[in-house]
């Protein structure tokens, strides 16, 4: 275990993260009164954002659990307790562990509580985090067509956000409905970078994907998929950030312009956040926070500290619910992200 936790350090993804989190940390205090930083801070009214924020947050996790029962329907019906816990656990992960390794961790957690193979839920996890990236690409083309950005910035920024979000949808279809020419596809794309060996693996892993997206045809279950997805992001996943605007005093004249904002304030922080980081989102999370309401009008201190407040409320509460629902079970969350950390690397030598 010594040894895989040394050689993590060696992934230069780790340190594209650590360098990422630096840049963007510098960049959203660059220019920052800290004192009228630490006083927006102290003014914030906390019982208030509290008694909002952390409630939405345990609701999001619990949404996201139902939303995945819907998604791994297609290999066995789980309960949500299960689900729920598993989610708990992977948010907990990535706010500790780089290169968001919270995903490959709740599927890892998942599959040992309910003795299933650990490929067919990773899928189901890589077909929910393309339907968050659709969401969020949505959302951002509705703000813009709102808000009436000239249709250049419309289009130097909405085409690039759609084809990155359209790319891996084209994937995920392509592994529903033609699996063994997605599993050909990896390998040939592979060798260019893994030993042949590692190709055979990862077109083993692309085939064993494919049986957890089956909820991609269609029905009910796709049905409940897409009303919990506009409920994560357009109802609950909003609140935070309007509550944090009250408790802050931050005025935007009207209560449409004050939603517009925290939609603005969402959609930023959901496209930063998938960038590779070092754990927790330090830095991304801060600047999306900072750039977007600078668009509002608000004052760099404000906003950044509407990111802070926020961003540590976030943390806090997803890591003392992972915290919970780990507290005497095992494996503990090490052992999980080490297994995790193992799977993700199909070049990784047999245990």
């Amino acid at each position: 275990m010594l040894a895989v936790r040394r050689s993590r350090w060696r992934d230069p993804r780790i340190w594209l993260g650590i360098a990422i989190t630096a840049v963007t940390l510098w960049l959203a205090l660059r220019g920052i009164d800290l004192a009228v930083l630490a006083r927006d801070l102290s003014r914030a009214d906390l019982p208030l954002v509290i008694g909002l924020s952390v409630p939405s947050y345990v609701l999001l996790l619990w949404l996201r659990a139902l939303r995945w029962r819907h998604l791994t329907n297609a290999i066995a019906p789980l309960p949500l307790g299960s689900l729920y816990r598993a989610t708990a656990v992977g948010f907990l992960a990535n706010n500790v562990f780089p290169l968001r390794l919270g995903e490959l961790v709740r599927a890892w957690a998942l599959a040992r509580d309910q003795h299933l193979g650990v490929a067919p839920v990773v899928g189901t996890i890589v077909l929910e985090r393309v339907i968050d990236g659709i969401v969020v690409v949505v959302l951002a083309m509705v703000i813009f067509g709102v808000r009436g950005s000239r249709s250049g910035d419309t289009l130097a920024v909405g085409i690039p956000l759609l084809f990155g979000a359209l790319l891996p949808l084209g994937a995920v279809l392509l592994m529903r409905f033609r699996p063994e020419g997605a599993a050909r596809l990896a390998r040939s794309a592979a060798r260019w970078v893994l030993p042949t060996r590692a190709g055979v693996s990862l077109e083993d892993i692309i085939r064993r994907m494919s049986e957890g997206l089956g909820s991609l045809h269609g029905g009910r279950h796709l049905w409940w998929v897409v009303l919990h997805s506009a409920l994560i992001w357009a109802v609950l996943g909003v609140v935070p950030f309007l509550a944090g605007f009250a408790a802050l005093g931050i005025d935007f004249g009207s209560a449409r312009r004050a939603l517009a904002a925290s939609y603005v304030v969402l959609t930023a922080v959901g496209i930063a956040v998938a960038l590779p980081s070092a754990p927790g989102f330090f830095g991304p999370y801060h600047l999306a926070a900072r750039e977007a309401l600078s668009r509002f009008g608000v004052a760099d201190e404000a906003a950044l500290a509407l990111g802070t407040l926020s961003h540590a409320l976030m943390w806090i509460t997803t890591s003392a619910l992972g915290l919970l629902v780990l507290r005497g079970r095992t494996p503990q969350l090490e052992e999980l992200a080490e297994a995790a950390a193992a799977e993700r690397d199909p070049a990784a030598p047999d245990p």
